[in-house]
């Protein structure tokens, strides 16, 4: 076990480093298919939680690190180079979103933003409610 290990890390007395980034942008980015499953299953309906765009990037830029400096193939560089692009956008879409919306302080359910009352329970929600998500 220690020798295949062992095999498996290190290479002619150095050790493999990109090979533990690439390793784990791969466990990363492949993460955020069970955040998003998850979250689906938990509000019965399809989600894309804050936790899947952050699992993107950070997966992404690490696989990007890998495809430059370890692998150096312009078919791998080329498949990461833009693909963060996208992910940076919805977080900062998604945030925005959260600050927009209220919190109902009878159901904790999130309402559009200058809502009287709750959707989810009617309630009436009072000046003092209009607090930010965050």
């Amino acid at each position: 076990m220690m020798d295949w290990l062992h095999s498996q890390l290190w290479q002619d007395d150095h050790f493999k480093w990109w090979e533990i980034v690439g390793w784990t942008g791969n466990a990363i980015f492949s993460t955020r298919f069970f955040v998003q499953w998850y979250a689906t299953e938990k509000k019965k309906r399809v989600v894309v939680p804050m936790a899947f765009w952050w699992l993107s990037l950070t997966g992404s830029l690490l696989l990007l690190a890998y495809a430059s400096f370890a692998q150096k193939s312009l078919v791998f560089i080329f498949a990461y180079a833009l693909a963060w692009i996208p992910y940076l956008r919805n977080i900062v879409i998604h945030r925005r979103h959260s600050k927009a919306q209220m919190d109902c302080p009878n159901c904790h359910a999130e309402c559009p933003p200058q809502s009287n009352f709750c959707f989810a329970c009617g309630k009436a929600l009072h000046a003092a409610a209009k607090t930010p998500n965050g």
